[in-house]
């Protein structure tokens, strides 16, 4: 016996493509490229880079979707068009268990890595739900992101071939990109934040100040890769990091609409452009 069409149950639709809408998948990928670019450079060979990839990824889903479950009620109240958990698109707890899942995925794949690469990663994954659960909202925000993105080269090196601790430069820069993406990240939802209680260090010094201080962060980043490594700097590290410092104010000092990402993607070029560099000298990481 065959059901009339009418009576057919309608499909439900896929919740993947409403899952990726949640979990920040563009600096998802972004960071997933530059770590895996960087492990490339410091001579991981083909199944190393892959592994690498599949490790930051399932540890940049679980923050990604980490932050829209904890978010949840403060992005409703804001009526955010883009949380498809605020639209009413997807349950909060499907979103806290994508996060989980992803979070438990995370940590064997980490420590596939090796031990020491493996602890590096964790405490960076570790930092950016910490900072979703709890930090977001005290003067210490910024911390979270710094010790985040500073972990990402000792990721690298810790593990094979090298197993050896990162130079300092690379893991300031990472820290200074951290902390210039918080800022940057923070920057078109100030209002939003400071009116559901998140009171981060960028919503207390106010959209003036971050405007500001994040041209100069992300750029330092980039010019503490040039100068850092061993050696003469070059003339075309010095005109990288000025590629750098105009595209930082060019995307955050100069007026945009509220909600604009072109912030956002202003600090994934710097971070592009620093991650170029430590590409250049990827040998000198460790």
């Amino acid at each position: 016996m065959s059901l009339h069409p009418s009576e057919v149950p309608p499909r439900t639709p896929s919740r993947v493509p409403v899952l990726l809408r949640s979990c920040h998948l563009e600096s998802a990928l972004a960071v997933t490229a530059f770590v895996t670019a960087l492990a490339v450079a410091g001579g991981r060979g083909a199944s190393g880079a892959v592994l690498v990839f599949v490790t930051v990824l399932a540890g940049q889903l679980s923050v990604g979707w980490c932050n829209d479950a904890a978010d949840a009620g403060r992005d409703t109240v804001c009526g955010r068009p883009d949380k498809p958990v605020a639209t009413g698109e997807l349950p909060s707890r499907t979103v806290a268990v994508a996060a989980g899942a992803a979070l438990a995925l995370c940590v064997p794949l980490s420590l596939l890595n090796g031990a020491a690469a493996g602890a590096a990663h964790l405490v960076g994954v570790a930092a950016g739900w910490a900072y979703n659960l709890r930090f977001k909202r005290t003067v210490l925000s910024p911390l979270p992101y710094a010790v985040g993105f500073g972990s990402l080269p000792a990721f690298v090196t810790l593990g094979p071939p090298s197993q050896a601790w990162p130079a300092w430069w690379a893991v300031t820069a990472g820290a200074l990109l951290g902390v210039g993406a918080h800022v940057i990240n923070v920057l078109p939802d100030i209002e939003d934040d400071l009116a559901t209680g998140v009171r981060g260090l960028p919503q207390r010094l106010g959209r003036a100040a971050c405007r500001w201080s994040a041209p100069f962060v992300m750029p330092a980043a980039v010019g503490v890769v040039v100068v850092g490594p061993p050696g003469a700097v070059t003339v075309s590290g010095w005109i990288l990091a000025a590629a750098a410092g105009c595209v930082a104010v060019l995307g955050t000092a100069l007026p945009s609409a509220a909600g604009s990402r072109w912030p956002f993607r202003a600090a994934l070029v710097v971070a592009g452009t620093a991650v170029t560099q430590l590409l250049l000298r990827g040998a000198d990481m460790a």
